[in-house]
């Protein structure tokens, strides 16, 4: 098996048991392998989990004070989900370090995505046991560093005239509303404008090839305004 002391340079983070860190790199196949009698990283997958969407979770409550709970919920799945955790692995290169049966091995479980991502949330609830919650969350914020970045700009929201309203009625049952203020190019090559106001207050404006695109970008816009109105609040 790889050194452990050099994937722990790695991690930023030195084990006081390295038998913790051990026990995160072991596949339950190993278990089946030698009839159910050896430990596995699934509990501490299952410990992972929970730190990971703590962690996650409170650090988009802080950066986006504006922001209600369908915005914040589409932001954590986007950077805590099988496909990213497995990435974070890759990053650090879990999968030469996994103890796997012999079967799992020849099978490519090395490169399993399923099997990295469980490793990365084993390793974070092995750090978590092993350091407390300050070290799981400084852990877990350095490897997400570059996710929250991209988050920091916009969320990449699939509904934003939904994810609007719904942040609007935490503070008031009126509705947006949304004008389209002007249409300009030719036929074939049309340019909407439209803007959307709330109690009587423009809070952004959209540009579209269609009506419906043009409001999608006003919310947008107007959400991305309340997050800063919020934010300079806060200052």
């Amino acid at each position: 098996m790889a050194d452990l002391s050099e994937l722990q340079l790695k991690l930023g983070y030195r084990f006081h048991s390295a038998e913790l860190l051990s026990l995160a790199l072991t596949h339950p196949s190993v278990a089946h392998e030698t009839a159910g009698s050896a430990q596995h990283n699934q509990r501490l997958e299952f410990l992972g989990d929970a730190v990971l969407g703590l962690v996650i979770t409170h650090e988009l409550f802080v950066r986006f004070p504006g922001f209600g709970e369908g915005p914040l919920t589409k932001a954590r799945a986007q950077l805590v989900n099988r496909r990213t955790l497995a990435a974070q692995a890759r990053q650090l290169n879990l999968g030469a370090y996994l103890i796997l049966s012999r079967g799992e091995e020849l099978s490519g479980g090395r490169s399993r995505p399923s099997a990295l991502a469980d490793c990365f949330e084993a390793v974070s609830g092995a750090i978590f046991l092993d350091g407390g919650y300050d070290q799981a969350r400084e852990f877990i914020l350095r490897c997400f560093h570059d996710g929250f970045g991209e988050v920091n700009e916009i969320p990449n929201l699939d509904n934003p005239k939904g994810e609007l309203q719904e942040t609007l009625q935490t503070h008031s049952n009126q509705p947006p509303e949304y004008e389209l203020t002007s249409v300009s190019g030719p036929d074939h090559d049309r340019l909407f404008e439209c803007r959307v106001k709330h109690a009587g207050m423009e809070l952004g404006r959209g540009l579209g090839k269609s009506k419906k695109e043009a409001e999608s970008m006003a919310a947008l816009a107007a959400l991305k305004t309340l997050q800063d109105k919020v934010a300079h609040e806060g200052e």
